[in-house]
């Protein structure tokens, strides 16, 4: 499913996109045991400013071909939604489907983007535009415009 649904966007899902998905909480939406839509939350610490944060991370969010538009992205997003703000500082998740995820409260990151590494922090400008957070009511003030960063990890950083 989840190679069908990205064929239809970008073309591409990776085996690192789906490892980056596991060991966390993943939400189905089915029907007659056939899977019509899913997402992941996995921790994830992001500093914002210097600030460790606590952040749930959304991973591989999809809903088979047949069945989008239908409602059921946004059934598992909003089950997604409720896991960060219970157990979490702050959601995170990088998209290129930004209006999908403000209708659901998700707001733009503003600021730049960086990846730490073995060897130091690096800029990662071509995941600026495509970086959205979810405050939940542990989120430490900051400000969308702050500096942002993540862990390195194979496959796409953010």
């Amino acid at each position: 499913m989840m190679g069908a649904a990205f064929a239809r966007e970008d073309g591409l899902f990776a085996d690192s996109d789906w490892r980056h998905a596991t060991g966390g909480t993943h939400v189905l939406a089915e029907q007659a045991g056939e899977i019509l839509s899913h997402a992941s939350v996995v921790e994830r610490r992001l500093e914002i400013d210097g600030v460790p944060v606590r952040t749930g991370y959304v991973e591989a969010v999809a809903t088979a071909p047949r069945h989008q538009l239908r409602g059921y992205g946004t059934l598992v997003m909003r089950e997604i939604d409720d896991i960060i703000r219970s157990g979490y500082d702050l959601g995170g998740l990088s998209t290129g489907s930004h209006g999908f995820y403000e209708r659901l409260g998700w707001e733009r990151w503003l600021g730049p983007t960086f990846v730490r590494t073995a060897t130091g922090t690096e800029r990662t400008p071509d995941d600026d535009a495509g970086l959205m957070v979810l405050r939940t009511a542990a989120s430490p003030p900051f400000d969308l415009d702050a500096a942002i960063t993540c862990d390195w990890r194979d496959g796409d950083v953010w």
